[in-house]
C-alpha cells in the first residue's frame, strides 16, 4: 500500500458482540488493496488489530468470533482508562 490516504470502507458485517455483560465492537474494513482488516475495540477504546489482512470480510468476521469464543471476550477488554502498558492481555 502506498502513502496516499484512502477512505475506509466499512464492511456491512461490522457488529457488536456481548458476552458476560461485556461488549466489544468488531470492526472490519477494506485495506485499499482488496483485502479486509480486522479490529476488535472494547468499551474503553482499547483495540486489538490483526496483523494480516483477510481475503474476505466474512473470513475476518469468522476469525473474530472464533477468537472471542476460544479466548473469551474478556481477553479483548483492556484497562478502563484506555492507557494500558500493552501487557493487559
Amino acid at each position: 500500500m502506498d502513502d496516499e490516504e484512502f477512505e475506509l470502507i466499512y464492511s456491512p458485517l461490522c457488529q457488536k458482540l456481548s458476552s458476560g455483560g461485556r461488549t466489544v465492537d468488531i470492526q472490519i474494513y477494506g485495506d485499499g488493496n482488496g483485502k479486509w482488516l480486522l479490529e476488535i475495540e472494547d468499551e474503553y477504546g482499547n483495540s486489538t488489530v490483526w496483523d494480516d489482512p483477510f481475503e474476505t470480510d466474512s473470513q475476518a468476521l469468522l476469525e473474530a468470533k472464533k477468537s472471542i469464543l476460544k479466548d473469551r471476550v474478556t481477553k479483548y477488554i483492556g484497562p478502563e482508562d484506555g492507557k494500558g502498558d500493552g501487557n493487559w492481555r
